[in-house]
């Protein structure tokens, strides 16, 4: 306990200059998005901009994965657009509740251990989709604008690739940003700025619990929607916190971060806010400018709200563009370049899951639905590889009346068929022995495979002697086979 205790303050207390530091450079980056997710969703840009405050400090509090940035999100906001329309703002706040309440439900049933499931060439799909959709997101930024804006974008590029080169100690794109501000201010240039984003709000979020009615017709709404968010949420969080996890050698905690996502949508909610995730753009900024550990992401929502309610006047005049170049060079630095190299070396099934994956997460726009054609298509890769059993061998006994078939490689539902396909049942020959020592049985269609094998032997009146069984696969043959109930435990011995 004290061990834990400590790691925990840990967390906390590591570079707290450059922590706080790369927590305003992220509260910058999330005004534009947070206005921009608002209006997606049909709600006032205020509701996205509560909850970006609100679920990244509780996330820093509750979260498995220190650094990592959450907060309203696209992925989210798209699937509110149907209940706002046609229920209202009060039935997304109690959605999103109960949203929260069905991933702290996944992290204590420990759901995240589901991302072993999700091959590296997913991960990398992913990665470089989530990068051409941050890209494409500045497209209305970089079209049709004055050449003042190209300007201010090339300027701003400028300085976050060239001021490291000065020194490290102050985070580039805050630098970036600064100076930006202080020059169009100064030359009363005439650009976007934050306040044409959206109003901004003026006050603290309050309190208070969805105007629902408490009944099974609300639940019947707002159940599959909260359903919904909370899959596609944790579907997002999980992936970020692996790419985190790499960008910082460090490992993550997928169970806490379940539930901590779920006590910090649930809070959204409770103070005006709209559900979220984990923010792959937001999260890549604060580990490029050296965020580690949780007080950089508790920065990010405090120093948001700040902005909000004291330096609003300030945060207006932030030009746009200063803000599109910080994203621009978050879309450079999350595409996985060296991906492209791997192209031509890579195994086919895997460029093939790779590339589907951005095709589909940029065709569609929905990163949950790219992930899971990526896994899809991983599974099947996968199940045919190991479903091409090595050649069925066979010989025959001098006197031609024993048939002996040695089995090898892995038996389950894709390759039952081939193995059960291989015996010959119908050779004119007394006894059928399968040698089954180099293989192993995964499943009952393996076992269903063995039993058909075994019966329509029988039905030619053959003897059938099953050899090798290891320890498992013994067991499921006791427990689900039925050529031969009262011998199984004899099969097993063999």
């Amino acid at each position: 306990m004290i061990n834990t205790r400590s790691h925990y303050l840990r967390e906390w207390l590591r570079s707290p200059r450059v922590e706080i530091l790369s927590g305003i450079v992220v509260a910058l980056a999330l005004i534009p998005e947070a206005i921009g997710f608002s209006v997606v969703a049909g709600v006032d840009p205020k509701v996205g901009l509560y909850a970006s405050v609100l679920i990244a400090c509780v996330i820093a509090f509750t979260g498995g994965r220190p650094a990592m940035i959450s907060a309203a999100t696209a992925s989210t906001a798209v699937l509110m657009v149907g209940i706002v329309r046609e229920h209202g703002l009060q039935y997304l706040f109690a959605a999103t509740i109960l949203m929260g309440v069905f991933q702290i439900i996944a992290g204590i049933l420990k759901l995240g251990r589901v991302m072993r499931f999700v091959s590296q060439s997913v991960m990398t799909g992913f990665v470089n989709a989530l990068a051409i959709l941050i890209f494409l997101a500045q497209l209305p930024q970089l079209t049709g604008v004055s050449s003042t804006t190209y300007g201010l974008i090339a300027l701003g590029l400028l300085v976050i690739y060239g001021f490291p080169y000065v020194t490290k100690a102050i985070p580039a794109p805050l630098v970036a940003i600064a100076v930006l501000t202080v020059l169009t201010a100064a030359l009363h240039l005439h650009v976007r700025t934050v306040a044409d984003l959206g109003q901004l709000p003026s006050a603290l979020p309050s309190f208070g619990m969805p105007h629902v009615p408490l009944t099974l017709e609300t639940l019947r709404i707002i159940a599959p929607v909260a359903l919904t968010l909370a899959a596609v949420g944790l579907l997002e969080s999980l992936l970020t916190a692996q790419i985190v996890d790499d960008m910082t050698d460090t490992p993550s905690d997928k169970s806490r971060e379940c539930m901590g996502q779920g006590v910090a949508n649930m809070a959204s909610a409770l103070f005006g806010g709209m559900g979220g995730c984990a923010m792959i753009g937001q999260s890549v900024i604060n580990v490029s400018s050296g965020g580690r550990g949780r007080l950089s992401t508790f920065v990010a929502g405090a120093v948001l709200l700040i902005l909000l309610v004291i330096f609003q006047r300030v945060l207006a005049v932030v030009p746009v563009a200063a803000l599109t170049a910080v994203m621009i060079m978050v879309s450079i630095n999350t595409f996985s370049w060296s991906s492209l190299k791997r192209l031509r070396t890579n195994p086919l099934p895997s460029t093939i899951v790779m590339l589907s994956t951005v095709a589909v997460v940029v065709a569609t726009g929905d990163l949950s639905k790219g992930v899971l054609v990526g896994v899809i298509l991983s599974g099947v890769f996968f199940a045919g590889k190991v479903s091409r059993l090595s050649p069925i061998t066979s010989s025959l006994s001098a006197d031609g009346t024993v048939r002996t078939y040695v089995v090898q490689g892995q038996i389950f539902f894709a390759s039952a068929g081939t193995f059960a396909d291989s015996i010959d049942v119908t050779e004119p020959v007394d006894t059928l022995i399968i040698d089954v020592s180099q293989s192993h049985f995964w499943d009952i269609s393996a076992i269903g495979a063995l039993d058909r094998v075994v019966l329509k032997a029988r039905q030619h009146n053959k003897r059938v002697e099953v050899i090798g069984l290891n320890a498992a696969s013994a067991t499921m043959v006791e427990r689900f086979a039925v050529h031969d109930k009262d011998g199984a435990a004899a099969l097993a011995r063999h």
